[in-house]
């Protein structure tokens, strides 16, 4: 169970979504009983598992267009891939206002640029190379005029996972459906994928059920992506990634375990970050830092009584943490299930509910 290869598993390519189901709730919805038992749903009959009472808390971060391509002065190609929303340090007043920026990138060119380069990345944007830092992490000084935000979604690309290969590269679509329809804070460079398949009728349907919604914030950083290079998964070094949780959530998750509701985590992001919040009494509380968690088999969930979820990668850190949530035995079975009968898998592709507790009546 710790082993790093007894999370691997084999996957065709054609199993790997390039593009998101036609309509978001139209997703294959596989459900998993507290016993690992298994039923082939769509991602609309969620409305279903869910009950009054229960709480269903989402992850609210906003993918910004972190890929930029540029030229260098001498006038060869260059790409900027920004791993965290650029912390602006200075900005003039107004739309059109001067403003500078500082980012931590992994820069992409077939010559590396000296430090104190000029990168060209659109007009009134620039770039210029501050240092040279470790694992291939570049950081940069990034001058503009106007808003940063607008500058960003002109000249930038939504940060596709690498697994997704179009010949045309990032499609209109992506900029809408690469982003759950709740997005707001924006920082993220990956999107937090299980969020994608509601729909505004389909939150409306929830709420009218009596169910109750909270959100948390994690930024889902590059490190997502990151291969475990460890035969112990024990010895992995997981990423750390910003979260924010509001009390306004914190009170409600109290008062939902208290009424006998059950708390449904929306993703594996919000699942991180909702018992990273969590103190040794398991109540959450406001919380504003970064996180750390690593969730793998052995860690008993404080929070989170149920998972909604997408399909993982082999050998990844989610992919441990479903595992520590619906137990490794089940969840191996899961996906050689949902290989067997046709489920699309990644950021594009169907979901899997676990219900660890099942309500009243259920």
């Amino acid at each position: 169970m710790f082993d790093v290869e007894d999370y691997n598993y084999h996957l065709p390519v054609e199993n790997i979504a390039q593009e998101p189901a036609v309509n978001r709730d139209e997703s294959k919805l596989l459900v998993m009983g507290p016993e690992g038992d298994l039923a082939d749903r769509m991602f609309g009959d969620i409305v279903g598992l869910l009950q009054p009472g229960d709480l269903l808390v989402v992850n609210d971060t906003k993918v910004f267009p972190a890929r930029i391509k540029g030229y260098k002065e001498t006038g060869g190609r260059v790409e900027l891939f920004l791993l965290g929303y650029p912390l602006v340090k200075t900005t003039g007043s107004g739309e059109s206002g001067p403003g500078l920026a500082e980012a931590v990138c992994l820069l992409k060119s077939s010559k590396r640029p000296k430090l104190g380069s000029r990168l060209l990345l659109g007009d009134n944007f620039t770039g210029e190379v501050l240092e040279y830092l470790e694992s291939g992490k570049v950081r940069v000084a990034l001058s503009f005029q106007g808003e940063l935000e607008s500058l960003l979604n002109t000249h930038g690309q939504v940060p596709l996972p690498p697994y997704i290969r179009r010949e045309s590269g990032e499609e209109k679509s992506d900029r809408q459906r690469y982003q759950t329809v709740y997005a707001k804070e924006i920082g993220a460079v990956a999107a937090p994928t299980a969020g994608l398949h509601f729909t505004p009728e389909l939150l409306s349907a929830i709420e009218k059920k009596g169910v109750l919604f909270a959100n948390v914030t994690l930024h889902v950083g590059y490190g997502t992506f990151s291969p475990v290079r460890v035969e112990d998964i024990r010895d992995h070094d997981i990423h750390k990634e910003y979260i924010k949780i509001p009390d306004e959530t914190a009170k409600l998750i109290d008062e939902t375990k208290k009424g006998g509701g059950r708390v449904w985590a929306v993703g594996t992001t919000t699942a991180r970050a909702l018992e990273d919040a969590a103190g040794e009494d398991g109540r959450v509380r406001e919380k504003e830092d970064w996180c750390r968690l690593y969730i793998y088999p052995g860690y008993k969930f404080k929070v989170v009584d149920n998972l909604i979820t997408n399909f993982h990668l082999p050998k990844s850190s989610l992919l441990f943490l479903v595992s520590a949530m619906a137990g490794y035995t089940n969840v191996m079975a899961a996906y050689k299930h949902a290989v067997k009968h046709g489920y699309r898998f990644y950021s594009y592709g169907d979901a899997m509910a676990i219900v660890s507790k099942e309500g009243a009546g259920q």
